[in-house]
């Protein structure tokens, strides 16, 4: 069985399901998922010019809403139960935990751990993070020795 370490910061949708699943054609594919709450990840000014890139400037003008600490864990958590429930309704095995400090040190423990054989890096595009080199998956390519698929996120969930 192929196995893939996915990281992701908000549930993942139908079609981003039906995306990761069908990466390897037939092969099965077991999915240990990390999920960081993206109120926890970069501050409000990287997330408002992310927004003002991809066009979203109402929802530039909302970050200061986007929750954090505590009720970012919350949504991340329910995040994360609808994300496994799908990919298991798939036909994949999955589970998965949330990350709340130093994502890149969890994934690396956790491919360690797993002996994974990939990992995939899900997300919004994050511009300011991709052009300076400091998105999750331009880092993870240099710390956890399994090839690194960044893949964006097809829709809002």
């Amino acid at each position: 069985m192929f196995t893939s370490v996915l990281m992701i910061e908000k549930a993942l949708t139908s079609a981003d399901i039906e995306f990761v699943t069908t990466l390897h054609g037939d092969e099965a594919v077991a999915f240990h998922v990390l999920l960081q709450p993206r109120g926890d990840q970069a501050d409000r000014l990287l997330r408002a010019i992310d927004d003002v890139a991809l066009g979203e400037l109402d929802e530039a003008a909302h970050e200061r809403d986007t929750p954090e600490g505590e009720e970012a864990a919350g949504q991340g958590q329910r995040a994360l139960e609808v994300s496994l429930v799908a990919l298991r309704a798939s036909g994949s095995e999955a589970e998965g935990r949330l990350i709340e400090d130093h994502p890149l040190d969890a994934l690396k423990g956790l491919v360690d751990e797993i002996g994974a054989d990939e990992v995939i890096v899900l997300t919004d595009p994050h511009y300011v993070e991709e052009f300076f080199h400091r998105d999750w998956a331009s880092r993870a390519r240099h710390k956890v020795g399994v090839p690194v698929l960044k893949l964006f996120s097809h829709s809002k969930a």
